[in-house]
């Protein structure tokens, strides 16, 4: 089907159009690649119908048709399969050019993409250190809960946080995850609501991640409570919020008790702002993996951030053994009391 009355353009006219721009090209791209105008502006930060008004102003300027528009669905003609070819050869091209470019100008750019909540508890505070080390290199994050494409998206380091059959062939571990309740210490103080063991969180309000679609099943409240025979319990309440990264802010203030996801409240149990009520932990299949894009994988500031990571990470370790060794004559003692 044409679209509009682009085809029937004269040959002078199409053969005089200029060549399309590179956000034509890159909005064209994603909705080929996904079909999906909604989820192309999704991955482009732009609306549904910026990236139809994209599209249709690059059909009107090549004179072609590059969807077929079919009842909730899209489909690619004969030239959006072409185009799609040279789309994508065209912004890796690019892309590579621009890495090259600011190689020779002596810019050294870092661009680091992973999820909300590892960036803001666990990567960003530790980042000056790696700034005071490396303090030619300018480091870009990006929190992005899809996972990304390093080569088409321009990313040089993922941190990825999903099982292993996920995290791609060229992954690095980088550390796994335990699950377990954390709040306040001033929760703890209250004589009036005891909070010593499973069974006690009926006197407190849960904070949870909202997550209707289940996608995280090894971070809701209902899953844990039935792993430690507690499914039929009601707390006093719940708080519910968008991203885990509100979550543990809550938990600090005060306002309830939520599942602490280690390496993610490390720094925040360590410093005392947070505390561990009683020990019921729950392992997840799920790690944080380091991924590097191909085309970062020779340059000097590349691994040395991936170095800084795992060194960060092994002193995260080595922390976490010398507290739990210092630790342990007092949980005898409570023991042989008991």
């Amino acid at each position: 089907m044409p679209y509009g009355n682009v085809k029937g353009r004269p040959p002078a006219a199409r053969a005089s159009a200029r060549l399309p721009s590179l956000d034509l090209l890159k909005g064209f791209e994603a909705a080929a690649r996904l079909l999906s105008f909604t989820r192309a502006g999704e991955e482009l930060h732009l609306t549904q119908s910026a990236v139809s008004r994209q599209i249709k102003e690059l059909e009107e300027q090549l004179g072609v048709a590059l969807f077929e528009r079919r009842h909730r669905a899209l489909a690619l003609t004969e030239g959006g399969r072409v185009l799609l070819l040279a789309a994508v050869q065209v912004l890796g091209a690019m892309r590579a050019a621009t890495e090259r470019l600011r190689e020779l100008s002596g810019a050294r750019r870092l661009s680091v993409a992973t999820t909300a909540g590892f960036a803001s508890l666990w990567l960003i505070p530790r980042l000056a250190g790696f700034a005071r080390a490396h303090p030619e290199v300018e480091v870009r994050i990006a929190a992005e809960p899809r996972m990304q494409d390093l080569e088409r998206d321009g990313v040089d380091v993922s941190i990825r946080y999903c099982p292993p059959a996920l995290a791609g062939p060229n992954a690095e571990r980088l550390r796994g995850e335990r699950v377990f309740p954390v709040c306040s210490p001033k929760l703890l103080r209250d004589p009036q609501r005891p909070l010593a063991q499973p069974q006690d969180l009926r006197h407190h309000v849960l904070l949870h991640v909202d997550d209707p679609d289940g996608r995280w099943p090894w971070l809701n409240w209902r899953v844990w409570l039935e792993v430690v025979g507690q499914a039929d319990l009601r707390p006093a309440g719940n708080l519910r919020f968008s991203g885990y990264e509100h979550v543990i802010p809550a938990a600090i203030a005060g306002h309830g008790v939520a599942l602490g996801r280690s390496p993610l409240v490390d720094e925040a149990l360590a410093s005392g702002r947070l505390a561990v009520p009683f020990r019921r932990d729950a392992n997840s299949e799920r790690a944080y993996w380091v991924v590097v894009s191909r085309l970062a994988a020779g340059r000097s500031e590349v691994s040395d951030f991936v170095s800084w990571l795992k060194r960060e990470s092994a002193k995260d370790e080595a922390a976490k053994d010398e507290a739990a060794a210092a630790a342990a004559p007092a949980r005898a003692r409570r023991r042989a009391k008991s």
